[in-house]
């Protein structure tokens, strides 16, 4: 019976087809705009994740999410220090300023951009919150204690240099068999050679070093290029020392953006940051729960889970519909041969499997496609301004998605079937 199923639901193409196509057109619309509503959602805690070494983030009580510093008075530091289960503890500076640079592009014209970044200033001694010596594209770490030293995430050097033969990057993203010729001339006149693979990207990077640049009327050089996760507001991030990015930064009576804490071996980090907040008042959250506190916030205050939300429910209403008509449509066309089958001695429960079987594979076949589909479109929008990240809980999401239009559309379908008489298909 099984192999009578399949030979029907395939016997009629167009709508084989059709249903399919309705099934991973649901399954893509919800795992692509999941995918992106969850890259979104990583973006606004990118810098939580990127500051790395701390076990817990202390801050004023009354901050909501990464972005909303409130700053404090340096004693605070000093408080949290003398807190029993702290190992160390440093200060964090987080703020905007404005960054003024002029350069000369590769084709000889002069540019001047004005642009909004997001400082970060970090402790002077232990540079904890630094990226990770991997994350580094060129420059060292140390070079940051230089005099007027920053180091700049390389994501958003296209917004502050815009002059530079930024596609001779882009195409060196891929292999170097596929540059072009022209391309490939490009590079030989800028470097004398034909870098292959991340050799390309670490020598553009390297003309950015020893660069300067001007902030709150103070003197920057450029001494390292790292990546750094793209931020929500879309700003390019810099790193400095706390005591230098104080002297970027406008003056404020208040400067402790942050304080970077660790906990002595042993120690649960929730205890000590209650133990934190009991004796100083301020407030103490692991990075996890700084993390959920910001995705909270956006979650709450702003449109964009609405936004989202609509267009995967769309996506999902407009698979059920497709694909429960077109099956049900299926099933109707097909009752002749199920009455044939019944008056023949097939029950009831034959055909019920029969009808559930042909669900199934339409229903694996338009999930499989429609997810790979969507992973193909994460793929090649990687390293892109596109948030795409698709957690594994997505997957099991946008199945149960699927199987629910499959036994919809099935429940429809086995009614007709089950109170069909096997005598109305001989009927004239």
């Amino acid at each position: 019976m099984s192999w009578i199923a399949l030979k029907m639901l395939v016997g009629d193409r167009a709508k084989f087809y059709g249903i399919v196509m309705g099934l991973t057109f649901a399954a893509l619309l919800i795992t692509q705009q999941g995918s992106i509503f969850c890259g979104l959602m990583l973006r606004t805690a990118g810098q939580i994740s990127d500051i790395t070494g701390a076990d817990l983030w202390v801050m004023d009580p009354n901050v909501r999410f990464i972005d909303d510093v409130k700053p404090m008075i340096e004693n605070n530091l000093y408080r949290v220090r003398g807190v029993e289960g702290v190992l160390w503890a440093v200060p964090l500076y987080k703020g905007n300023a404005r960054a003024k640079l002029n350069s000369t592009g590769y084709d000889g014209t002069r540019h001047e951009v004005i642009e909004q970044i997001i400082l970060l200033g970090l402790d002077d001694t232990s540079m904890v919150g630094a990226p990770p010596p991997q994350r580094i594209l060129e420059g060292d770490l140390i070079n940051l204690r230089k005099p007027d030293a920053v180091m700049v995430d390389s994501t958003r050097l296209q917004k502050l240099y815009p002059g530079e033969d930024w596609g001779l990057l882009e195409a060196n993203g891929k292999l170097a068999t596929s540059l072009s010729k022209e391309v490939q001339a490009r590079f030989l006149a800028a470097y004398g050679s034909i870098p292959a693979g991340d050799d390309g990207r670490v020598k553009f990077f390297k003309t950015f070093i020893g660069r300067d640049l001007e902030m709150n009327d103070r003197r920057a050089v450029i001494v390292a290029v790292c990546e750094a996760t793209r931020t929500f507001q879309s700003n390019a991030v810099f790193y400095t020392t706390y005591s230098r990015a104080k002297q970027y930064a406008p003056q404020e009576r208040k400067v402790l953006s942050y304080i970077l804490a660790k906990t002595e071996p042993g120690l649960a980090p929730q205890d000590v940051a209650k133990r934190i907040t009991e004796q100083t008042d301020l407030g103490a959250k692991t990075s996890d729960e700084f993390t959920w506190m910001t995705i909270d916030y956006y979650l709450k205050y702003t449109g964009i889970p609405i936004n989202f939300g609509i267009t995967a429910v769309l996506g999902f209403l407009v698979g059920t519909a497709i694909a429960g008509q077109t099956f049900y449509n299926f099933t109707l066309e097909n009752l002749k041969q199920f009455g044939a089958l019944k008056a023949m001695g097939a029950t009831n429960l034959t055909i019920v499997r029969m009808i559930l079987l042909q669900a199934t594979v339409v229903g694996l076949l338009g999930y499989g496609i429609g997810v790979g589909a969507a992973a193909l479109f994460g793929a090649r929008s990687k390293g892109t301004e596109l948030a795409f990240y698709t957690p594994w809980q997505l997957l099991p999401i946008t199945g149960v998605a699927v199987v629910f239009i499959c036994m919809l559309a099935s429940i429809l379908s086995v009614r007709r079937v089950i109170v069909l008489e096997p005598a109305v298909v001989f009927r004239g």
